[in-house]
């Protein structure tokens, strides 16, 4: 088994009506479904943030979602509350395959680090466990699906590549949140460190 399936996020509150909705977010799901059969391993991320989260704009006085904030770890945005542990908002979406996955991470399950990679949280350091399942596994590529492109999918895709992974991102199956031109210069990072896009 050499090739993996990377379905980040495909979760209620990314999708329309969602607290953090991406447009068209849903319209990937039955694309991703078919995906699935064509992968020796299929893995589904899904972030699971306690309440009170740190890249939460309610967890800050005076902030609104969109803003940043400068944190120990880097530059983070505030973001709507999303994806609490055990909502509605943070199940996958009810048409995604989830009895094709043969893994499931979750992330940013730390109150005090934001976590976009699948591979890391956002300090870079801490990883979710995903390189060394993968590496049990004798994978070498993946192809990454699901929301948002210049977010989760950008960071994890980006990790992969710095671990070694052969990485294709099917963009036909992503979508963006797309802040102020955020998915050409993710499409424009994720091409020159060496993602094949297609």
């Amino acid at each position: 088994m050499t090739k993996a399936l990377i379905v980040v996020d495909v979760q209620n509150d990314f999708c329309p009506g969602g607290a953090l909705a991406v447009a068209e977010g849903d319209l990937i799901v039955d694309g991703i479904n078919a995906a699935m059969t064509e992968f020796d391993l299929v893995v589904l991320t899904q972030d699971w943030h306690p309440a009170g989260h740190i890249s939460f704009a309610t967890s800050h006085a005076a902030k609104n979602p969109y803003e940043t904030v400068n944190l120990p770890y880097g530059t983070q945005v505030l973001w709507p509350d999303h994806c609490v542990q055990g909502s509605h908002g943070a199940a996958f979406h009810i048409d995604l395959k989830q009895d094709r996955a043969n893994l499931i991470i979750r992330k940013g399950m730390t109150t005090s680090i934001d976590s976009y990679s699948a591979f890391f949280e956002n300090d870079q350091t801490t990883p979710t466990g995903l390189e060394g399942y993968l590496r049990t596994h004798g994978v070498t590529d993946l192809t990454m699906v699901g929301l948002a492109t210049d977010f989760c999918v950008k960071f994890s895709a980006l990790d992969a590549v710095k671990l070694g992974f052969s990485v294709t991102v099917r963009q036909d199956l992503c979508r963006a949140v797309n802040l102020e031109g955020s998915e050409e210069a993710a499409n424009k990072e994720m091409s020159a460190a060496g993602v094949i896009l297609i």
